[in-house]
């Protein structure tokens, strides 16, 4: 089959190239990806995928890198979620920094973007913001809190991931119908922290109404590998899914990982705290045993020496 393949990055389009090009298909990768912030993040992926695509054989045809369409569509869910969180904190009493907004620059109010993203947001369990409600972090130099980053809701998670899926795939699917593709496919299903039967779904759907056929593979069993291979090519590895919403929030799962392991070794010291105490104790009645041995020692070579002094 003539495959248009939507690709996130380098690292996961390793394995799913390699099990796709076994099973016959003819693959063109597609980088569709205006979820990526920032642009200095997109354009580094991109130069990854087109390296090793190169050299593996594999033409790479990039679409539009529009974030304000992303921003209407995936990035107001996860600033709803993030902003109900901040007003519940501010009726507890909790300070915190919420991110910031720059009013009116994307609000969904854009005609091109607005109907671009209707059919993502009408779906998504009701999730939206209110007009005004997309946030640039980097411009604004704000950020969520970490505490109310991984409070998200899994819901509005899971959504805000649906929206987000749903753009990059009916994007691929439309090039594809458009340029003559048999079926869509997608790398998003190599990653373990992924929503993998959302991705199914939105892969099936946006082929459905492109009239191309879904080519849907759940490629975690080899993500091991995947990270293997990257790492010994070299490979640029990002340590976010490529959201603003998620770089936050995998900083924020870090941090809490650090912190973590941090009280598990200072239980750890608490739970042998007396282990040590009493072994402290026994090396200092050893030691005071030997100085009070030594000091014996001393005393009776002292009255030798005086004893063989008189007898001269």
């Amino acid at each position: 089959m003539k495959l248009l393949l939507h690709a996130c990055c380098g690292p996961c389009s390793l394995e799913p190239t390699r099990l796709l090009k076994a099973a016959g298909h003819d693959i063109t990768i597609y980088y569709a990806n205006s979820n990526i912030h920032p642009a200095e993040e997109y354009e580094h992926r991109l130069a990854t995928l087109r390296a090793w695509a190169a050299d593996a054989g594999f033409e790479v045809l990039e679409g539009p890198y529009d974030p304000a369409t992303w921003e209407a569509c995936a990035g107001r869910i996860g600033d709803a979620a993030i902003a109900e969180i901040e007003q519940a904190r501010a009726k507890a009493g909790v300070k915190g920094e919420c991110a910031g907004e720059r009013e009116g620059e994307i609000d969904g109010t854009n005609e091109a973007s607005s109907n671009r993203c209707k059919t993502v947001t009408d779906t998504n369990h009701g999730a939206s913001a209110p007009d005004g409600a997309s946030l640039f972090a980097s411009a604004t130099g704000s950020v969520a809190p970490r505490a109310a980053v991984l409070s998200v809701d899994p819901a509005r998670r899971e959504a805000r991931c649906r929206a987000c899926y749903r753009l990059r795939l009916e994007e691929t699917a439309r090039v594809a119908a458009e340029r003559g593709f048999e079926g869509i496919g997608t790398t998003l299903s190599v990653s373990p922290y992924q929503y993998t039967q959302v991705i199914r779904e939105e892969v099936e759907r946006a082929a459905t109404q492109a009239g191309v056929a879904p080519v849907f593979e759940d490629f975690r069993p080899y993500y091991d590998e995947a990270t293997r291979e990257s790492r010994e090519l070299g490979m640029y590895r990002q340590n976010f899914c490529g959201c603003r919403i998620s770089d936050l929030e995998a900083a924020a799962e870090r941090a809490e990982r650090k912190e973590q392991r941090a009280a598990a070794k200072a239980a750890e010291r608490a739970a042998h705290a007396d282990e040590r105490a009493a072994e402290e104790a026994a090396r200092a009645a050893h030691k005071a045993e030997r100085a009070a041995y030594d000091k014996k020692q001393a005393r009776k070579r002292a009255i030798l020496k005086a004893l063989r002094e008189q007898g001269k």
